[in-house]
């Protein structure tokens, strides 16, 4: 269906890939994985016609179309939510446009019927069964967007927002070949779930970069791998990629080192990567699936992950944190009314809910960066906590170096324990000495955790820690929760991260209302369903 054939991508001597030469099968879902500045992104815009190669060419069967999944979500402010949409399928979007102006200017000469004749001839070609406008409602309704503003301009809706209007428009023409370059970037764990079943559904071929596991196992039948500078095919998941590389590695680690407890330590690491007690039953389902995997032609990547481990200076006393009567509004709409809250010992809490609903808020309230209207937020004398802004990456400025930046916020930090910090997060010798404000939005992210490991804090709080960072990091960042013997509040889209470390779930729902669950997110989904 689409042919790579000996595609190359050279900026000045580096070589982002070399040669490579793959097949898109019909029917075939690919999940593209590397590790970051492996060129992924650049190797789909090439694959788009968006970015040119060095050497080698891209060959799309003759008669298909395909796809892309736009990144500019500001390319169509002046336009409605569904003429956005409808632009998806530009020969139709034109052809519709051209109807309408003329059968408005009034003018129904031989000439203009006749051409009103060849319009409506493309749109039958375009849109045999006369679908869609229907097609692109019930998008547009499935990514919450309500009947009364889909006739809203681009211009009057959010960020977040924009960029589920740039995944309809590339869903709607259901293209034969489609590339899709973090799909659920800004959306909520519900319309990830939704645009699963979409995607499972698609007939055709895709393509797809994402950094959310969960995703990925529910939708690609393939993965390809961007590692060495070509790509590699396996087929499977992504957790079956994983345990296959990383059972490699730590079998050659073992060989090495001549030990004798290979199949304990194999198995321990099956166990883990299946993260809490939940999961037990996968995690023996996973093994079984190990035993039968062909992992002969899987190499060892070049991809390192982190080691995260947060660490406690003390443990907490008998209060934590109580909230009592807590009310917060903007712009007369309440976000909470009267809230009561508090933290038992071992709590580990994911927050969940629609975007704007009031989860960052929450955690603002709680760090007392923004001041409640009404309402008491107490914490125990023997908290200290560390926070994970969701703008991390506006925080983390400035020319020091990343050790020196680190050692700000305590002096008395020892320098060789920043290093050894910054080097669990994959910051080398060489790379530590970077300029912070030199950082992409992944390595400022790492750079954060660094900081929150060296604070030793026995409560620690994310806001979408997962944003930026790549897959490997977020599997280690999951289990290092599930780890921290101490209190965790998260929020996060990730339905695999809230696995690995949540016993406690509080959903905040759309009409204000919340829901606190003890238990697993599992759980939580099976009460709930």
């Amino acid at each position: 269906m689409l042919n790579i054939k000996n595609l190359t991508k050279q900026y000045g001597k580096r070589k982002l890939f070399d040669n490579i030469n793959q097949s898109l099968d019909v029917g075939k879902r690919y999940g593209l994985i590397g590790a970051n500045g492996a060129g992924k992104s650049t190797l789909v815009k090439i694959m788009g016609g968006e970015e040119d190669s060095t050497s080698g060419e891209i060959q799309l069967q003759n008669g298909l179309k395909m796809g892309v999944l736009g990144q500019n979500q500001y390319a169509y402010e002046e336009f409605t939510l569904k003429d956005a949409v409808l632009k998806g399928n530009q020969r139709l979007f034109d052809a519709i446009k051209e109807k309408e102006a003329l059968y408005e200017a009034g003018d129904f000469s031989d000439k203009v019927n006749d051409r009103l004749g060849i319009l409506e001839m493309v749109c039958v070609e375009e849109d045999p069964m006369y679908e869609a406008e229907v097609r692109i409602e019930k998008l547009l309704e499935n990514l919450g967007f309500e009947a009364s503003m889909q006739n809203d301009k681009m211009s009057s809706i959010s960020n977040a927002n924009k960029f589920k209007i740039l995944l309809a428009q590339v869903l709607f023409p259901k293209p034969d070949v489609l590339l899709l370059d973090e799909p659920t970037n800004n959306l909520d764990i519900e319309t990830i779930s939704w645009l699963e079943n979409e995607l499972k559904n698609h007939e055709g071929t895709m393509l797809i970069i994402s950094h959310d596991r969960h995703f990925l196992n529910s939708v690609v039948t393939h993965i390809l791998d961007l590692d060495f500078g070509t790509l590699r095919e396996f087929k499977g998941t992504y957790d079956d990629w994983y345990i296959a590389a990383n059972v490699i590695q730590k079998q050659n680690e073992l060989d090495r080192g001549k030990k004798l407890k290979e199949k304990k330590e194999l198995e321990s690491f099956v166990a883990r990567f299946s993260a809490n007690a939940s999961k037990a039953k996968q995690a023996t389902s996973r093994q079984k699936q190990l035993d039968k995997l062909d992992i002969g032609a899987i190499q060892v990547s070049t991809r390192r992950n982190p080691n995260i481990v947060f660490n406690k200076s003390r443990d907490v006393g008998k209060v934590i944190l109580e909230i009592e009567n807590l009310s917060k509004s903007y712009d007369d709409v309440k976000v909470y009314d009267n809230y009561d809250f508090k933290v038992e010992k071992d709590d580990k809490i994911a927050i969940i809910g629609s975007n704007g609903v009031g989860k960052t808020t929450f955690l603002e309230l709680i760090t007392k960066n923004i001041s409640a209207d009404s309402g008491t937020i107490k914490w125990g004398e023997t908290i200290s906590h560390s926070y994970f802004p969701q703008n991390t990456t506006e925080m983390i400025t400035g020319e020091d170096k990343l050790y020196d930046w680190v050692q700000g916020f305590n002096p008395k930090w020892h320098i060789d324990d920043i290093r050894k910090a910054l080097g669990r997060m994959l910051f080398s010798g060489e790379d530590q000495d970077k300029k912070v404000s030199a950082l992409s939005g992944g390595e400022k992210h790492r750079m954060m955790i660094s900081k929150m490991m060296m604070e030793s804090s026995n409560f620690i709080i994310f806001d979408e820690p997962d944003n930026h960072l790549d897959l490997e990091a977020i599997i280690a960042l999951g289990e290092s929760l599930y780890n921290y013997e101490a209190n965790v509040i998260c929020v996060t889209h990730d339905r695999e991260l809230i696995d690995a470390f949540a016993n406690r779930i509080i959903e905040i729902k759309n009409d204000g209302t919340i829901t606190d669950f003890k238990g697993s997110y599992e759980e939580y989904k099976e009460v709930n369903e």
